[in-house]
């Protein structure tokens, strides 16, 4: 939406924290300010607070829309599978939204998307059976994989359809004599056709989720 067409419509909290999260995708979180934002929305600072306290509330709404992206697990599926699809979800949201992992788990005034998706993903592991722990376990270990990957794969420069060439490219500077086992794996797998980085995700999800479940069954039985 163009700025002379935003002047003619009334901003709402949601609208606010959409076009919040468009600036953080362009620009960077970085480069968020009320000012910065009620100038993409074309009108004035302080219009924007008729509808928001702060910066601090921005944050908190934009990690709520995010969350609200993000696949809710569904309690009454097998654990395993729901949380499997969830946390796909979650790390093809979080690519394209990076500036928001950091500021996950780090607000202080969590939203109902949020809260809702937090509840939606202890029912799965309750439900499953798992102990506290264990739960407590499950859920870090594979949040912090799926924050960690989505990072990762975002700030990879080797994406896209040209990404053998863009291997190709960096990894010309390697000597074969120093660096042979490089050379081999940027010629062998990472410069061949179809490579994608984020395809290792779905395998090292499988690992975890096997490694839970077996500790889900190892308390079963104890």
């Amino acid at each position: 939406m163009s700025k002379s067409t935003a002047t003619r419509v009334r901003p709402t909290r949601e609208r606010i924290m959409s076009t919040a999260v468009e600036l953080a995708d362009r620009e960077g979180i970085e480069a968020l300010t009320i000012r910065a934002l009620a100038g993409e929305m074309g009108v004035g600072p302080m219009t924007l607070y008729h509808y928001v306290d702060g910066k601090e509330t921005v944050l908190d709404g934009m990690v709520d829309a995010v969350f609200a992206k993000i696949a809710l697990p569904d309690p009454a599926l097998p654990w395993r599978e729901t949380v499997r699809a969830r946390c796909v979800s979650a790390k093809s949201v979080l690519v394209k939204h990076p500036w928001s992992v950091p500021l996950l788990e780090s607000r202080t005034s969590p939203g109902p998307a949020t809260l809702g998706h937090h509840e939606a993903m202890l029912a799965c592991f309750f439900g499953a059976g798992m102990s506290l722990q264990l739960t407590a376990h499950a859920y870090a270990v594979l949040d912090s994989y799926v924050y960690g990957y989505a990072i990762q794969e975002a700030s990879m420069p080797i994406q896209g359809d040209d990404s053998a060439e863009r291997v190709a490219e960096i990894s010309s500077g390697f000597s074969p004599g120093e660096y042979p086992h490089l050379v081999r794996f940027a010629a062998d797998h990472a410069m061949q056709p179809g490579f994608d980085f984020g395809a290792s995700f779905e395998y090292g999800l499988d690992l975890l989720l096997d490694g839970l479940e077996a500790a889900r069954q190892a308390e079963a039985s104890a």
